[in-house]
């Protein structure tokens, strides 16, 4: 499978402070479908799902024209904060596509932290939160051998916030 472009790559805040915040890199369930649409075609890949003691499992299966049969990889979802149900099937179908090796390379991610102005950020409670306006994106990334060499993330701005490796 080819590697993830920037453009497919997503950022969430995993934790925030006053000074700063710490990013996730993911990728959504359409890349996902993209990637294999390209790959394989529209008729080249189905995916099905099962509940496994209580648990939702995605099946993605990809047909093997050289050895006439389909080739399978299943993983299990978890339930979503905001949709319980399509949250789990989303998620089990991304685990399954990372079976394939599509957006492997993110766990390769470097840890990403954001130094964040005082402007960014608002308190609530003790608990600090973005403000609704800043968003941030890859706008760059280089893998070699299934690794994450460099990458890039930008704001809303088009500001560069973070770069890691070589030549970013």
């Amino acid at each position: 499978m080819r590697t993830l472009n920037a453009n497919e790559i997503q950022c969430r805040v995993q934790t925030i402070k006053d000074t700063g915040c710490s990013l996730l890199l993911y990728k959504d369930a359409r890349c996902d479908m993209k990637i294999l649409d390209e790959e394989y075609g529209l008729t080249g890949w189905k995916k099905e799902y099962t509940v496994v003691n209580g648990n939702l499992f995605c099946t993605v299966s990809i047909w093997d024209e050289a050895k006439k049969q389909w080739i399978s990889k299943q993983d299990v979802g978890t339930e979503s904060y905001t949709e319980k149900e399509k949250g789990q099937a989303s998620d089990s179908f991304k685990r399954a596509c990372f079976n394939f090796g599509i957006g492997r390379e993110l766990y390769s991610s470097p840890f990403i932290w954001i130094k964040l102005n005082a402007n960014e950020v608002n308190q609530k409670n003790g608990k600090y939160y973005l403000k609704s306006n800043v968003k941030f994106y890859v706008y760059h990334i280089e893998t070699k051998d299934g690794e994450i060499t460099q990458i890039g993330i930008k704001d809303q701005d088009n500001k560069i916030r973070f770069k890691w490796g070589k030549k970013v």
